[in-house]
């Protein structure tokens, strides 16, 4: 064979290399382009005839205000109530003096995004697609998480087939505010006043965002970086202004504050007042807002016609108190997803009650539904429970289980006082990008997850597996959950 063929046979060959490439790629490209549009399994027209199908109440003077006050990343020791003792919470400790404080309340994600779908929805996290934290549109995390397939179907906002409480309250004549954080989606269709609120003071994302901007509705208040140091104070000035503003009317304020996600920031006068530094000051300061929201309520004469929900996103990041638990943010040990709950409605709840039934922060949905008279959406499967029975003191349990996710993929379930955990990677800093187990712990005696009981009982391991393997398959066939 002569040189120049030889060199001809080559060329032709790279060529088809980069050919045969091209096209495997292009084919691959487009595999998941239908993957993600048909896993997404869309139905906006189901969700539009069941909102319509939620008519205005006819007596609106009967119906509760309620007022759900999520803090950022707060943890489950950082309150008196909960037994902290550094950071001072007065109001808080006498909210649950009066009121009903929960100590196995759980966040159903570890991250925001996910915990604050599944409050709002009712629903897992993962049948919404949120299973993950957001970024801001076209931020290069965004990209990345995409390119690696993390983003479930590539969604990355709150689907508008996503039916939430506050539209269904909007529906039966309460006006809905949001003040605070989102972080649910930045783009038209997923934005606050796309979900349910009549009202929106606050941001779109975490307060790390480099985009940080305060918007009112669906335009941009002050232009970032916004400087954070009065966060808390102007929320709870625009949260005052609400209730001032419909008083005379059923209102929804949902009051999600950027505290105490870090970093971390405190108002002049709270700044150096703690002893747990900055990160104290901030909790403290939260405090202090919560006592204005409850001053105000009372000068108004709605506090016995309030039901006051305080809770948590997910556990602490890297400041903050897991009370006795283990583990923190962004981990599927308890001290990522245990967080406070406290609920107070005078003259409706008890007073100084504590439950240690297992509850989760979807629970929320069907209880702000109940208070109102609403009853639950029927076209689609709703995880969460009426909590009113429990806080009433009526019944002693509603769940018998739950399931933690990290991200999009399923790895523990805790059933009665049992936890098992698959093999995952776990919280050890010295091996953290290895998995470890599988682990079976009882958080009865173990609350720190501290030994590993699957030689010791190997049949409720067993048990546990064949539960996410059970559960695994039936999301598998209905992903979404519609009925």
């Amino acid at each position: 064979m002569s040189e120049g063929k030889s060199e001809l046979s080559r060329r032709d060959f790279l060529k088809g290399v980069v050919v045969v490439g091209g096209v495997l790629a292009a084919g691959g490209i487009a595999a998941r382009v239908y993957r993600n549009h048909e896993g997404r399994d869309f139905d906006p027209v189901r969700t539009e005839q069941l909102l319509n199908s939620y008519l205005q109440a006819e007596n609106l003077s009967r119906l509760p205000n309620i007022v759900l006050i999520l803090v950022d990343d707060l943890g489950y020791g950082d309150l008196g109530a909960y037994g902290g003792e550094l950071v001072k919470t007065p109001v808080i400790d006498q909210m649950a003096a009066e009121g009903v404080l929960m100590t196995s309340f759980y966040a159903s994600a570890s991250v925001c995004t996910p915990s604050r779908a599944a409050i709002l929805t009712g629903r897992y996290a993962k049948r919404t697609h949120m299973t993950l934290p957001l970024y801001p549109n076209n931020h290069p995390m965004e990209y990345f998480l995409k390119a690696v397939d993390r983003y479930q179907y590539d969604v990355t906002g709150l689907p508008e087939d996503e039916a939430t409480f506050p539209e269904i309250l909007q529906r039966t004549g309460y006006r809905t505010g949001l003040v605070g954080k989102w972080h649910l989606g930045d783009q038209p269709g997923h934005l606050p006043n796309d979900k349910g609120f009549d009202e929106f003071y606050g941001v779109l994302y975490s307060n790390d965002s480099p985009k940080f901007e305060v918007w009112r509705n669906d335009e941009i208040e002050i232009p970032g970086p916004a400087e954070q140091s009065g966060l808390t104070q102007q929320y709870t000035r625009e949260a005052i202004q609400f209730i001032q503003a419909h008083a005379d009317k059923p209102f929804f304020l949902y009051i999600s504050h950027t505290a105490v996600h870090e970093p971390l920031f405190a108002g002049e006068d709270f700044q150096g007042k703690s002893q747990a530094g900055l990160y104290g000051d901030a909790v403290e300061e939260l405090d202090w807002s919560t006592g204005q929201i409850f001053g105000q309520l009372a000068a108004l004469g709605l506090d016995e016609n309030t039901l006051v929900i305080l809770t948590s996103d997910n556990g602490p990041w890297w400041q903050g108190n897991p009370g006795e638990w283990r583990g923190r943010k962004n981990n599927i040990a308890e001290g990522g997803l245990r967080v406070p709950f406290i609920a107070r409605w005078p003259g409706t709840l008890p007073p100084g009650v504590t439950s240690n039934a297992l509850s989760i922060n979807f629970d929320i949905f069907p209880t702000c539904l109940s208070c109102a008279g609403v009853p639950l959406p029927q076209d689609r499967i709703i995880d969460g429970r009426d909590l009113l029975p429990i806080l009433k003191g009526e019944v002693s349990s509603l769940h018998e289980r739950f399931f933690y996710y990290d991200g999009p993929i399923l790895v523990a379930v805790r059933y009665q006082n049992w936890k098992y955990q698959r093999r995952h990677m776990s919280d050890n800093g010295g091996y953290p990008l290895f998995s470890h187990g599988p682990f079976l712990f009882d958080l009865e005696r173990d609350p720190s997850e501290s030994y590993n009981l699957i030689e010791t009982y190997p049949d409720v391991a067993r048990n546990l597996t064949n539960m996410l393997d059970e559960w695994e398959a039936e999301l598998k066939v209905n992903l979404r959950g519609w009925l």
